[in-house]
C-alpha cells in the first residue's frame, strides 16, 4: 500500500534542504528571532522588578493628620523601607510642586485628617468605624508588566492592620494620569482593562501583514513562473504603468484592510468600554483613555502606509524569486521585523526602553502602528504623526526602488540564489 514512500519521502526532504530559502525561513530564523524576543521580555520583566524595587526604597508618605496613629502607623511602615514624611499637604500640592519628581518616585501614601480620630473611635465604641488612607500611583501605560509594583503599598499599610487590630485600616486606590487624579481608580486594575486591548491589535496587525505580503508576493511571482511577465512586458505599456497598476491593487488592498481594522478595533474598545462600566465603576471615556475621532483618523492613516509599504516590499522582493514557493520564502525572511515589534510591545513600554534598542523599534517602519495605538489613548498625536511621516518617506523610497526595477530587463532576469543552486547555473551560462 506504501510501496515506494520511503523513496518519495527522501527525495521530498532533499529537495527542502538544498532549498536554502526554506531552511533559514523555516529553522535559521526561529533560532534568531524567539532569543531576541526572550531578551526584549526578560528586560520587560528586569525593569518591573527593578521599579517595584525602587518603590519600596524609599515611601513617601504626606501626614495630614499629625495624631498618635498616624505616628504609630509611619513608625510601623518605617519598620519594611525607608519613609519620607511631608505634612499638610494635598495630593494637587504634591503633582504641582514636583515633589514626586524630586523624590524620584511614582507613588506616595496620604494620611488624612482625623485619621487618628477614627481608630480612636474603632476601639472605643463603634467596631465598624474603620481608617482609611490613600494610595496616590501614576499610572504606566505600557505592557503587561507595568504597574506591578502598584500594590506593594497596599501590603505595606495592611501590615497595620496584623499589628493594631484587624480591618482597622484599609486603603483607597487612586490613579494620576496625565497629571491629573482618577480618585478611586486602582492602576492595577486600568492596566488589566487596557491591556486586553493592547494585545488585539497588535495580534492583528501581525497576522494581517503577514498574510497580504504573502499574497502580494504572488502578483510577479506567479507571472515569472508561469512565463507571463515577458509578454505582459513586449506590450505596448509603459513599463512605469505596470508598475503602478501592481501598486495600486495593492494601494486599495492596505485601504480597505484599514478601513476593517480601524471599524473592527473601534467596536472592539466599545465593547470593552461598555462591558468595564457594567462590571466596575472605572469610566474609560471620563478617563480620557478612549481614542478620539482625531485619534481614530491618525491611527487609521498609520495603518494604511504601514501597510503599503508592506505589501510594495512584497513586490519587490517576489521579483527576485523564480517561481511562488520562492517568493513566499523570501518574504519569510521580513517575519523577524513584524513579528519581535508586535510581540515585544505587547509586554514592554517602549519609553522604558534603553535609547539604543528605543532606536531599533523606531526605525522598523512595522512598530509603527502598535506604538501609533497606545499613543492615540493617551492623547499623544506627535509620535503619531512623526511615524506616519517616517512610514511613508520609507514607502516612497520602497516604490522608488521598484520603479527602477520594473525599468530594466531586471525584473526578468533578477534571481536570488544560494549555494550549489549559484553554482550549477555557472556552467550553463
Amino acid at each position: 500500500m506504501l510501496k515506494g514512500f520511503g523513496n518519495v519521502l527522501v527525495k521530498e526532504l532533499k529537495e527542502l534542504i538544498r532549498d536554502p530559502k526554506i531552511l533559514v525561513g523555516m529553522i535559521v530564523l526561529p533560532l534568531v528571532m524567539l532569543p531576541v524576543l526572550g531578551l526584549v521580555l526578560g528586560y520587560a520583566q528586569e525593569t518591573a522588578q527593578q521599579q517595584a524595587q525602587k518603590s519600596a526604597e524609599l515611601l513617601l508618605v504626606v501626614d495630614n493628620d499629625g495624631g498618635y496613629w498616624s505616628r504609630q502607623l509611619i513608625g510601623n511602615l518605617s519598620q519594611y523601607t525607608n519613609v519620607a514624611v511631608l505634612n499638610n499637604t494635598s495630593p494637587q500640592q504634591v503633582l504641582s510642586g514636583g515633589l514626586l519628581a524630586e523624590y524620584n518616585r511614582t507613588e506616595f501614601i496620604l494620611i488624612p485628617q482625623n485619621f487618628s480620630a477614627t481608630i480612636d473611635a474603632h476601639f472605643a465604641s463603634n467596631a465598624s468605624s474603620t481608617a482609611t488612607v490613600d494610595v496616590y500611583s501614576v499610572f504606566q501605560e505600557g505592557g503587561i508588566f507595568s504597574n506591578i509594583g502598584a500594590g506593594g503599598i497596599t501590603q505595606l499599610t495592611y501590615s497595620f492592620n496584623r499589628v493594631v487590630a484587624p480591618d482597622v485600616l484599609h486603603t483607597v486606590q487612586s490613579t494620576i494620569i496625565r497629571g491629573e487624579i482618577a480618585q478611586g481608580v486602582d492602576p492595577t486594575q486600568l492596566s488589566s482593562l487596557l491591556y486586553v486591548q493592547s494585545i488585539a491589535l497588535p495580534v492583528t496587525i501581525m497576522i494581517l501583514l503577514t498574510y497580504s505580503m504573502q499574497i502580494a508576493a504572488t502578483s510577479v511571482a506567479q507571472e515569472k513562473e508561469e512565463k507571463t511577465l515577458e509578454t505582459l512586458l513586449t506590450v505596448p505599456v509603459d513599463r512605469f504603468a505596470i508598475l503602478m497598476g501592481k501598486l495600486s491593487s495593492t494601494i486599495i488592498v492596505a485601504g480597505a484592510a484599514a478601513i476593517a481594522i480601524l471599524f473592527g478595533y473601534n467596536f472592539m474598545f466599545s465593547s470593552l468600554t461598555g462591558a468595564i462600566q457594567s462590571t466596575t465603576s472605572i469610566d474609560l471615556v471620563k478617563l480620557g483613555l478612549v481614542p478620539s475621532p482625531l485619534g481614530y483618523l491618525l491611527l487609521g492613516i498609520s495603518l494604511f502606509v504601514t501597510l503599503l509599504s508592506a505589501l510594495a516590499l512584497a513586490v519587490i522582493m517576489s521579483a527576485f524569486s523564480e517561481d511562488v514557493r520562492g517568493a513566499q520564502a523570501l518574504v519569510g525572511y521580513l517575519y523577524p521585523v513584524i513579528y519581535i515589534p508586535a510581540l515585544a510591545l505587547i509586554y514592554v513600554d517602549i519609553n522604558t526602553l534603553p535609547d539604543v534598542i528605543k532606536a531599533v523599534f523606531y526605525a522598523i517602519p512595522y512598530s509603527h502602528p502598535i506604538i501609533a495605538s497606545s499613543a492615540v489613548v493617551l492623547g499623544d498625536y506627535n509620535i503619531v504623526i512623526l511615524g506616519i511621516l517616517y512610514v511613508t518617506a520609507f514607502t516612497l523610497v520602497i516604490m522608488y526602488i521598484a520603479s527602477k526595477l520594473f525599468s530594466t530587463e531586471k525584473i526578468l532576469t533578477a534571481k536570488l540564489r544560494f549555494g550549489k543552486n549559484k553554482r550549477k547555473t555557472e556552467p550553463q551560462e
